[in-house]
């Protein structure tokens, strides 16, 4: 490797070009000694790859997941290597996607104009700026590095997506234009980088982390489209630690987290990482796993921002009241529901034990009819008691003429009608005061509680801040059903399915179907 003093003196003397052009040709070489950066503290330093950057670089894959915690530094690592690929690459065109266009537009500025504009003279002056704009620059050799938050379809051969998770959470809209219009339309071969801290179990970050996940663990051979996954965890950081003594003390749950990571995921940790974690723990409370994970499982379990039972899963978690929670056949099954027209059905199934709600079971489907969930409630081997029903089962539909409530009955469905409140958010509290009742089983109510931790606010893009009702999407319909068992749950009475003797309305209701 050429001194560092040859760079510093290229600036004066071109003709040391010809003795650093057999280091040019080496990227790796390039990265290490050519660009300048603002570091953390916003000092002006001449940029060489850390551990965790050098491990990225080395074992880097066409299409990369990076899942990370805070302050790795993979923003700047991948923005230099787009630099790098556009000034040694002549027309190729690289894109920097981001959550808003005023973070897209500092990314460019501080990630790859600033370390631009440093370079050494002989350089800029062969590839020099032929436009600059806020979300554009173009070099002379015909390569462009652009910047956006609008995700708009292109063709390049760089793309990087910077906090995906935090797009697909605020912006679901924005997350689906991304796939559809930069990822899909990446061609074998090219680059995609994918960064992101966790927001939560949900989109396409977490689903695109557990497939990669797997197919790590199955030490598959990727495809050049297929994502390889990286994980960097907060221990990974030389500077994550605080100066110790033996005076300083843990107390006993991060002792057992501590021992826990050593045993059973091999991270070993010094006194000063340890005293440096629990300091953060004590800033941050419950989003020291979101900001700093420790494993890749660790970072998908922290709560979400902007949803309505962050404190109540956090406890469920702590008491252990997601676990194995068996059906008691001495104990009638009671059912929440929310029905969708034409759209998702979700039942959430519980027993009742003294002063406890047993959540066992959790169903839901779509664009399905009553008759199909009456056939459901037949397969599963529960004895009902309760049946409580949203409002809008007392709607008439125009077919029949028949309330929804009443085609139920026909069909031996026997609902109880919770009434509508007057403000969504008063179901909400209705159903946070009764969540240090409930157990839930971990593997038949896995979806339901998938979406009912992400039920959360609407967000307004507009004003950058979240909106006081509910976000209409998929999580909603468990979210429903389970506020119908929190407004109703005192209906609940000893009841008996029994086939309706009505004949009339169960005619009326085949006649209409067809039946």
């Amino acid at each position: 490797m050429l001194p560092k003093t040859i760079l510093q003196r290229i600036n004066r003397k071109p003709k040391e070009f010809k003795e650093a052009l057999a280091n040019f040709s080496d990227q790796t070489w390039r990265m290490n000694n050519l660009y300048s950066i603002l570091n953390d503290e916003g000092f002006h330093v001449q940029f060489q790859m850390n551990e965790v950057q050098k491990q990225f670089y080395e074992e880097m894959h066409t299409y990369n997941l990076i899942l990370k915690a805070r302050q790795q530094g993979f923003t700047t690592l991948i923005d230099l290597f787009l630099l790098d690929e556009a000034l040694f690459t002549p027309n190729i065109e690289c894109a920097i996607i981001a959550h808003s266009r005023e973070d897209a537009q500092k990314i460019l500025r501080r990630k790859v104009k600033y370390p631009y504009m440093h370079l050494p003279d002989f350089i800029r002056n062969r590839i020099q700026l032929k436009k600059d704009t806020e979300g554009e620059i173009i070099f002379s050799n015909g390569s462009v590095i652009s910047s956006t938050a609008s995700a708009r379809s292109g063709t390049f051969q760089n793309v990087h997506i910077s906090e995906f998770a935090t797009i697909c959470s605020k912006y679901p809209e924005k997350a689906r234009e991304v796939v559809a219009g930069s990822i899909e339309t990446l061609a074998p071969g090219q680059r995609l980088f994918i960064e992101s801290t966790s927001t939560g179990p949900e989109g396409y970050f977490y689903d695109y982390c557990q497939k990669a996940m797997l197919r790590n663990q199955l030490d598959a051979l990727l495809a050049s489209q297929e994502f390889k996954f990286h994980f960097f965890g907060w221990y990974r950081k030389p500077s994550n630690r605080l100066p110790s003594s033996d005076d300083v003390s843990f107390d006993v749950r991060l002792q057992e987290y501590f021992e826990y990571l050593e045993n059973t995921e091999k991270i070993k940790l010094d006194r000063d990482q340890k005293f440096w974690y629990m300091n953060k723990e004590h800033i941050l409370g419950e989003d020291i796993k979101k900001e700093h994970p420790s494993t890749p499982q660790e970072a998908f379990e922290q709560s979400i921002e902007g949803t309505y039972f962050l404190r109540e899963f956090s406890r469920v978690r702590q008491e252990q009241r997601i676990t194995r929670v068996p059906y008691e056949e001495a104990l009638e099954v009671h059912t929440a529901w929310d029905l969708g027209m034409r759209d998702l059905t979700a039942i959430w199934f519980f027993q009742v034990r003294r002063n406890e709600f047993r959540f066992i079971d959790y169903h839901e489907n779509d664009s399905q009819g009553l008759l199909f969930y009456r056939d459901l409630l037949d397969e599963l081997p529960y004895r009902y008691g309760t049946h409580l029903g949203p409002h809008d089962l007392a709607v008439r539909e125009l077919g029949t003429g028949l309330s929804r409530d009443k085609i139920a009955e026909g069909l031996g469905i026997d609902f109880v009608i919770v009434p509508r409140v007057s403000k969504k958010i008063d179901a909400i509290q209705a159903a946070r005061s009764i969540f240090h009742l409930c157990w839930f089983d971990e593997e038949n109510c896995v979806e339901g509680l998938k979406k009912l931790q992400n039920y959360r606010k609407d967000w307004d893009q507009s004003k950058g801040t979240w909106k006081k009702s509910p976000r209409e999407d998929d999580n909603a319909h468990a979210a429903d059903a389970f506020l119908t068992f929190a407004c109703g749950y005192d209906k609940i009475v000893r009841r008996k399915i029994i086939r309706p003797s009505n004949v009339d309305v169960r005619q009326r209701w085949q006649a209409a179907v067809g039946g």
